[in-house]
């Protein structure tokens, strides 16, 4: 931790929104004292912040967050204004300014969309700027939706090759067991973040907030894409950023072993909504999941949904779990019929010569 320069920091809804009595200003307050006391440390810090939407049900009067997504959109569209003017009021006397950026899936799918929204953090950072990112829930459905400001907070890590992603919330962390059933509840003070147990411990998601633990290693594992270290920790913890930035054992700590992906590796990896699934044999998960090479026609043994050349699609074993996910060479119905074949079959199946592999290994990403 205190050799790292470049942080996300995500902050979730419950702990700004005063248990949903609008936004919290003492704790803003002290939160960005602490992103500032983080800055003078040399760091460059992005802020992934919850609680636009759960300001915004305040001000309209609601009282819960709604199911319809017209009113959610609403609500978002009157917090986020609130939010982003709460944060400048806090660190505009510390002389740091702030920028709102907002990204959608389509940023995100779209490569060019993609890079750009890395040109334009770093170009933020290099300034001197802190950037406030949230998702545009004013425009998204939830078929297009990133998922929750979890997974966001990964992906700009990813985009930003950051070294920390802290997540701050209002749990101490990871828990060996579910607290609200055992309260012999042990916190995971540190784990390595591929680790399969995690999977049966983490739990589900608050009231205000659209994600729990679940999602909170979910986002730990993007991340790791990149080589970036997670830090689940308890916002409301005394200096809590500046003793997780100064070494102090805090929260849970989801390290990777992994190698850093390529740009490219990352970006494919950030895509959440395949479009269509090959069923792969064990020959072929071994050879993609495991030795990083390409797919082959052969390898599929069924294909499902509809997609185009160049969709993202999943690669799952036989037991239908994800093992890699990857740009198709060839649309749906193309790829049903070249379910099994050889690559030098695929000329006389198709009537004319495509691609030898159904994914290109340098299109392909393990799960």
């Amino acid at each position: 931790m205190t050799a790292a320069r470049r942080w996300v920091v995500k902050v979730g809804s419950a702990l700004l929104t005063n248990d949903g009595r609008g936004l919290d200003a003492a704790t803003l307050a002290v939160l960005a004292d602490q992103l500032v006391a983080l800055r003078s440390q040399g760091c460059e810090v992005v802020l992934v912040s919850s609680g636009a939407i759960a300001a915004g049900l305040v001000r309209l009067n609601l009282s819960e967050r709604p199911h319809e997504v017209h009113l959610s959109q609403a609500a978002a569209a009157v917090g986020q204004s609130a939010l982003v003017r709460a944060y400048e009021e806090c660190l505009s006397p510390h002389g740091v300014t702030t920028a709102q950026i907002l990204l959608s899936h389509a940023d995100v799918r779209a490569r060019d969309r993609y890079l750009n929204a890395r040109s334009t953090l770093s170009t933020l950072l290099e300034m001197g700027v802190l950037p406030i990112v949230n998702e545009n829930d004013t425009v998204i459905t939830d078929e297009i939706r990133l998922g929750d400001n979890d997974t966001l907070a990964a992906l700009v890590a990813n985009l930003m090759d950051a070294d920390v992603l802290l997540i701050l919330t209002d749990q101490d962390g990871l828990m060996d067991t579910d607290p609200r059933e055992s309260p012999d509840a042990t916190l995971i003070t540190a784990a390595d973040v591929d680790d399969p147990s995690l999977d049966t411990i983490a739990g589900g998601s608050g009231t205000l907030g659209s994600g729990g633990m679940a999602t909170k290693l979910r986002a730990a594992r993007l991340a790791a894409r990149s080589g970036t270290a997670t830090v689940i920790a308890n916002g409301r913890g005394h200096q809590v950023i500046n003793r997780v930035a100064s070494g102090e054992v805090m929260g849970t700590f989801l390290q990777t072993q992994r190698r850093p992906q390529s740009a490219r590796k990352q970006w494919l990896a950030s895509l959440l909504h395949p479009q269509g699934k090959l069923v792969l044999d064990d020959g072929a998960v071994l050879v993609v999941a495991e030795q990083g090479r390409s797919l082959l026609p052969v390898g599929v043994t069924a294909v499902t949904g509809q997609f185009q050349r160049g969709d993202l699609v999943s690669c799952v074993d036989l037991e239908g779990i994800e093992r890699a996910r990857g740009l198709a060479n060839y649309n749906s119905t193309e790829a049903g019929a070249l379910i099994g074949k050889l690559s030098s079959e695929i000329e006389s199946v198709l009537g004319y010569r495509g691609e030898e592999e159904m994914i290109h290994r340098d299109n392909l990403v393990a799960g």
